[in-house]
This record gives C-alpha cells, structure tokens and sequence, in this order.
C-alpha cells in the first residue's frame, strides 16, 4: 500500500484559467493527470477541486463506489484503456457537474444505468458488449451531445430507447459485429454518425441506413472482403428518405471495380460531397468504364486523398476520364502519385481542381483542356516546369486562385505569358524562379507568394502590377528592398531572410502604402544609410513584424548581433550637408582661436623658441657635463638692448675687465662668427659662459633678440645651477610694458631679484662688488688663458667685417 502511495504523488497537477479575462479569473480549473502509471486502483489522495482526472492507459479492472466521492467537482473523466469489465454509474452520483466520461477500449460486458443528467459526452466504444449497452435509463439524460457505443449486435429495440435524443455525434466503435438488424442506424436521431468496422464486415447494408441516418456519415475499415452488390441490384436498393451530404470514407482497401460500385452506388444518393481518404486499390479491372451512369446526382466534391496502389491492370486514361467526365464542381485527387491527368474534349463545370502532391509534369498542358468555369486550381508539389505554359492554359479560363508552389518551375525571358485578368491569389513558392518572373505575372493579381526562389531583385522593367496588395519575397536572394514605383496598392511585403544589408531610401519614399513589413533576419549593415529603415518603426505606421529580435546588425563586426533599435547613429555624422557646417564651424572657431592667441600671446614666438630649445637639447644630451664644462670660455655674457650699449662700453665692460685679466666678458660684437646664424651665435655665446647678465630697461623688454637670450638662459639647458642668470635693473620697467611671453621675467622683478644701478654714484662702489661677487667664478689656469687669449685674438681680427652682421633690434 505504501508504494502506492509513493506512485500517486507523480500525479502532475496543472492549473488553467476559464474565460478570457485572466485578470478576474471566474472558474479556476485543476487537471490530474495519472495516466500510463500501471495503476490497479483510482488513488485515494485525489486532490478535491480537481476538475478533470486523466487515469487513461493503466491496469484499472474494477471502479469501488467511493473513489471519485472526494472530487466533487470533477467535470471531465477520463478512463480509456484500461481493464475494467463491469460498470455502475451511479458511482458518480456525487460528481454533479460531471460533464465528460470515456470509458472507450476497456474490457466492459455489462453497465448499470444511473440518471447523470449533466452529462453531455458518454463514450463506451470499442468493449465487449454483446449487444448495444442502452436501458430506459439512457433515454432520460437530455442533455447528451455525443453518444460512443459498441456491441457484437446491432438491434433496433436497442436505438428506439434512445430516438428522442437529439445527439450531435454517435461513434460505434466495433471489435466485433456478427450482426445487423436493417433498418436499425435510421432510427437514431444525430447529425453526425461514424462507424468503425472490424475487419472482414460487409458494410454495404450499414453505408445504405447511414446515409438515411445522419447529414454527415463517415466509415472506417472498408476492405475487399465485403460483398459488393451488382449495378442492377443498387438501382432496386430503396434510398428513400436518404439524409447523408458528407459522406467519408476513411482506411479504404479495395480492388478497382468494388471502388466503382461504391462510386456508382454514391452517385444516386443524396451525398453532395463524397471523400475517400487513405485507399488502398488495385487488381484488374473487369467492369466497363463507359457502363457508369452520370444522371441522377446531386454529388458537387469528391477526394481522393492519399491513394495507394498495388498491382494495376487497368488502362489509366480510362480511370482519369471515369472522374473528369463526373459534371461536378469540385475535384481532388492528391498524394496519389498520378503522371497525368486526362479530360473529356467537352466543356466541364469543374471550379475546383486539386491535383497536389503528384508527379505531374508539363505533358498536363499541352493538350486542349476545356474548362470555362473553373475559379482554383491547386497544383502544388508536382514536377511542373515551364511557367509560360501554365499561363497559357489558364489564359482560357476564368481562374481566380493558382498554387504552383514546391514545383520545378522556371521562365526565361524570350517565354511569352499570357494570363487571365481574372487571377488574383498566386503561389508560387518554392520553385527555381528568377527574376524574369516579374515578365510572366497576371496584371490583376492582388496576392503573390515567391517565398523560396532564386530572385535577387525585382526589375524595373517589370509590368504593373497596380493590384497587388500582398508580396512574398522571403528566402531569395534580394540585396534591397524593392521599391514600390511598379506596385503601387502594396500593404503587405515580406523580404524576410534575403541578403539585404542597407535598404535604399527608394523603398522609403516609394512604399508610403506598405502598413505591413517583415524584413528581418537580414544581414544588415548598420551605418548611416540604414538610419531611414529604422526610423520606420518609430515615426512612421509601418508595422514591422519581428520587431525588434529579428532585426540585429551583421556588420560591422564590432557591432554584430545588436539590435537594429539599440544602434546610435549621430545626426552629425549621417547628415552630409549638417557634416560640411559643423566641420567649417569648427575650423573657422579653431582658426579665430589660433590668430586670437598669435595675436595675444605671440605664439609663433613660442613656436621658434621651442623648435630651437629642442634643437639644442638634443645637442646636449650627446654632450656629458665634463665636456660641457670643458666648452666654458667666459665668466659672463652680457644681453642689452643697443639703446643701452653707452652704459655697457662706458660702465659695465671698464669696471668688470681689469687688467689683471681675472674676468673675461663675452660680448656679442666681439665674437660673432660669420659662418653661424644669429640664433646659433647667441646658443654658442651662452654655452660658453658660466653666468649670463641681462641689462634691464624699458628698450630690452622691447628688444626681440634680448627675449630670445633670455628665454635660452632662462631654461638653463647648459648648467647645473640655478644661479647663472643675473639681473641688472638699469633703469625702471613699468610692469605693463614688459610682453606676456616674458612672465618669467615679471615674475623675477616682482621677487627683486635683480641688482639695480644706483642713481647715486656714491653708491656704485657697492654695486660693483656685489656683482663681482656675483661673477666670481675660478676659471684662470694657464692653459685656459692661452687658449682664451688665441681665440680673442682671432675673433678681434675678424670683427671689423662681420660688423655689418650684429643683431639689431626688432622694433
């Protein structure tokens, strides 16, 4: 008992909503679904707001009177396949709403009726009744739709304690039937019967009372072992008060002449549509075609679907004529792997044909085929292969609907096509089109389907289709979208799968009728000219259709597999004319900037001293400091302004040079070479001095050249120190007058860093030996004075023609 137990609780439970507003919910329903669990008894822990219990294929042999007492509310119950021999229905006396019983393929002999009056669908086919399972009781459940029975015997006692039923259905599932009252299946009252005969039954008598029973009678099982009555036996046969309009014939195995008496018995009944489905035929055929009697009928649809043939000894142009020669509306012969297909040389009143899923081949065609009314000709997964010549066929039609898909179809451009105005819905999907189809199509067609061709684009010499309101072009070969200037009623076009990868805005200011689009799963290039396609989806009314997860970027590869909403595509960098301004803009602002800050802080100025600082700094990181020192000739370099060379010669020179020779001075005019630039001389000048001293006044701040001396002393590219560079403040400089570019130089007069010449001359004594002391520097070793004094020597010599070079001033 416990591993039953332990069984039950996989039961799975599923919860589902009643009702289309699952925001107030009114009916909330609970399935227990316990089937295929080998179970021998109904569990005892049934959950009890379970509504529909499936206990379908177990070992169930015998249902106890308590079992479904905790499921009140069950409605829908399902039993099928078990072994349960006996049945009581009062064993749901307690289940009032219970709606739904099957109780089909279990191993029933006998049941004890119980008034169920909610009861609406009772299955009991397919059990071992031996007679039909039905009681007075029966008769009293009204509300009963539809009615399962089976039984070895059929009587007509057993249906009269039903007739006053008005049923929907009723289904007689037969394991056995050793016997048939005639005139029994008349007696039931039901819109629908279907009857599922075991093997080796002759079901001829049961097809003549069905079709007086119901509207729609549908047979399974016929095979070739039933007896067949003869042509004059049928017409002797009573077919008075004949209900049956549908009737269907389902798991069909037969020879050839039983299918032609089924066929003639048919004719002359009141079935207007006759199917027969999954047949099985073949053998010699015996009977005269030509014998078969067209007059009588109210047949409008006959189908043959999925036909099979054994051995077959019969001439097939004789059996597609039996069938093309039947005056009916509609016709169907598909999955029967017919060649051909023949019509009389007559006009028909076919409208429908269906010839799907043969092996018909362009032979169709080229025969005349007479056929003034037909409206839809379905063709589809055939070996068709010239389009033309269905065109041409159809030409002499009033066609309306053509399905020429899973063909072989294929149009070359020297083909002419010839269709009628009348066609307005075609497919034409998988086949091997190109894009000269758009050549060969109705004017008036108003649905095109050429989903999974070869088309890569749609020409612009195509006709106009002015009709056209639906186009498939998904899976093709299409690298834009076609635009709308040849098809201008387009709502609805799907290019879905192509190789598009940026739509030409053609298709945006052509297709403004287009409310529906499928374009995704494209290879899309997502740069500046796909901004107007994904603008569709926001601004304007197209409806996109996959949007957004079927449209993602292929390229470029950094943004691959991102979504075509989520891509940012400046208006700056898209917008050639917005592009142009902002780049002028940008350039004119850059340019006033440039010439503001020539103009306000000298910066081609900057520009030379920084070319000839770095000029001079590689120079001297090849240089080591002994070397540097070594190159040290002077104690001192004087930069002045030319204004002030009378202090300089009269004052400055006489009281730093004495005799003794213990300071040398390096003066511009002394040793200047020739052969260097000014800018070269004053580099080597400073190089060659342990310090540098600037005379200050209102002309050396206005001197150029005394700036340049005191930018490359000032950055000390040659020393160690940081006190080679003396001032001497000659006269007072105005804070406003010295330029921008010289702020070093403002700074160090705000510090007072400097010697200034005393308007006193009392005073100069002190002046001059603190800048003694300034300069003192110990640089006098024979052999450096020997050298000094050669080089003076030779530079004295050349003074007089290199005058003319001296630097002047700027100003």
């Amino acid at each position: 008992m416990r591993l039953i137990r332990n069984i039950y609780i996989f039961c799975s439970i599923v919860m589902t909503v009643e009702g289309e507003a699952p925001e107030l919910p009114e009916e909330r329903e609970l399935m227990t679904n316990c089937s295929n669990m080998s179970l021998r008894k109904v569990p005892a822990d049934l959950t009890p707001a379970t509504t529909t219990l499936d206990l379908s294929y177990n070992l169930l042999f015998q249902l106890q009177s308590s079992d479904f007492h905790s499921v009140s509310k069950l409605k829908v119950l399902i039993l099928c396949h078990n072994r349960i021999q006996q049945l009581n229905l009062k064993t749901f006396e307690f289940n009032k709403e219970l709606r739904y019983l099957d109780l089909s393929n279990n191993r029933l002999k006998s049941v004890t009726w119980y008034l169920l009056a909610g009861l609406r669908y009772l299955d009991l086919s397919f059990n071992d009744f031996d007679t039909m399972p039905i009681c007075e009781e029966a008769g009293n459940m009204s509300h009963l739709e539809i009615l399962g029975l089976s039984g070895a015997k059929i009587q007509k006692s057993d249906f009269q304690k039903i007739a006053h039923l008005h049923l929907n259905t009723v289904f007689l599932g037969f394991r056995t039937l050793s016997y048939y009252e005639e005139g029994s299946l008349p007696i039931l009252n039901t819109t629908k019967l279907h009857i599922v005969l075991p093997m080796d039954t002759n079901f001829w008598v049961l097809l003549r009372d069905g079709i007086k029973t119901s509207k729609i009678l549908e047979m399974t099982n016929i095979d070739g072992k039933s007896q067949f009555v003869s042509y004059e036996m049928q017409r002797n046969l009573s077919l008075e008060n004949a209900k049956t309009s549908v009737l269907l014939l389902n798991k069909v195995d037969l020879l050839w002449d039983d299918l032609f008496h089924i066929l003639q018995f048919v004719w002359h009944t009141s079935v207007e549509h006759f199917q027969i489905q999954n047949v099985t035929f073949g053998g010699k055929a015996y009977l005269d075609h030509n014998s078969f009697d067209y007059s009588n009928t109210v047949m409008r649809t006959i189908k043959l679907e999925h036909v099979h043939f054994r051995v077959f000894y019969i001439q097939q142009d004789k059996t597609y004529l039996l069938l093309t020669k039947m005056d009916i509306e509609n016709l169907t012969i598909s999955n029967a792997q017919m060649p051909h297909m023949l019509f009389p040389n007559y006009p028909t009143k076919f409208q429908y044909l269906n010839f799907a899923s043969n092996i018909l081949t362009d032979e169709l065609f080229k025969r005349t085929i007479q056929l003034p009314h037909l409206k839809t000709l379905i063709l589809n997964s055939n070996k068709l292969e010239t389009l033309s010549l269905v065109s041409c066929f159809a030409n002499n039609t009033p066609l309306e609907h053509l399905d020429l898909s899973q063909n072989l179809l294929q149009h070359k451009n020297d083909e002419n096509c010839s269709w009628p105005e009348t066609v307005v819905n075609m497919n034409l999907s998988y086949n091997k089109l190109s894009d000269s189809v758009f050549r060969c199509l109705p004017k008036g067609i108003q649905i095109l389907d050429l989903n999974n061709n070869q088309i890569q684009t749609v020409p612009k010499e195509t006709i106009h289709l002015m009709a056209l309101r639906e186009l498939n072009i998904a899976f093709n070969f299409l690298t834009d979208l076609p635009g709308c200037s040849h098809f201008s009623r387009l709502s609805i076009l799907n290019v879905e799968m192509n190789l598009i990868l940026s739509p030409s805005l053609d298709f945006v200011q052509s297709c403004q009728e287009v409310k529906t689009l499928n374009a995704g799963r494209n290879p899309f290039r997502c740069t500046c000219e796909l901004k107007n396609f994904i603008q569709l989806e926001t601004y304007s009314e197209v409806m996109m259709v996959g949007w957004s997860d079927s449209y993602t970027c292929e390229y470029p590869l950094n943004l691959r597999g991102t979504r075509l909403k989520d891509v940012h595509l400046p208006e700056v960098s898209c917008n050639t004319a917005l592009l142009i301004v902002t780049i002028v803009v940008i350039v004119l602002v850059v340019g006033l900037a440039v010439a503001f800050c020539c103009l306000h802080f000298d910066l081609p100025w900057y520009f030379r001293m920084l070319g000839q600082c770095t000029q001079t700094w590689h120079r001297v990181r090849k240089t080591t400091q002994e070397q540097l020192k070594r190159n040290v000739r002077f104690h001192a370099f004087i930069s002045y302004s030319e204004h002030d060379s009378l202090w300089v010669k009269n004052e400055l020179i006489p009281n730093l040079e004495k005799e003794d020779g213990s300071i040398l001075i390096c003066l511009y005019e002394r040793y200047f070479d020739p052969g260097k630039s000014i800018s070269e001389n004053i580099v080597s000048f400073i190089e060659k001095s342990y310090k540098s001293i600037f005379v200050l006044s209102p002309n050396f701040v206005q001197n150029e050249w005394c700036h340049y001396e005191f930018y490359f002393a000032h950055h000390n590219l040659f020393h160690e120190n940081s006190d080679h560079i003396i001032l001497i403040l000659l006269e007072p400089i105005p804070f406003y007058c010295i330029p921008t570019r010289c702020h070093k130089l403002k700074t160090l007069l705000e510090e007072k860093a400097y010697l200034e010449w005393p308007k006193d001359r009392r005073k100069c004594g002190l002046f001059w030996a603190n800048l003694r002391v300034a300069i003192n520097v110990n640089v006098s070793t024979t052999r450096e004075m020997y050298e000094l004094q050669t080089f003076t020597e030779l530079n004295e010599e050349s003074r007089g023609s290199t005058v003319s070079l001296m630097r002047t001033d700027c100003l």
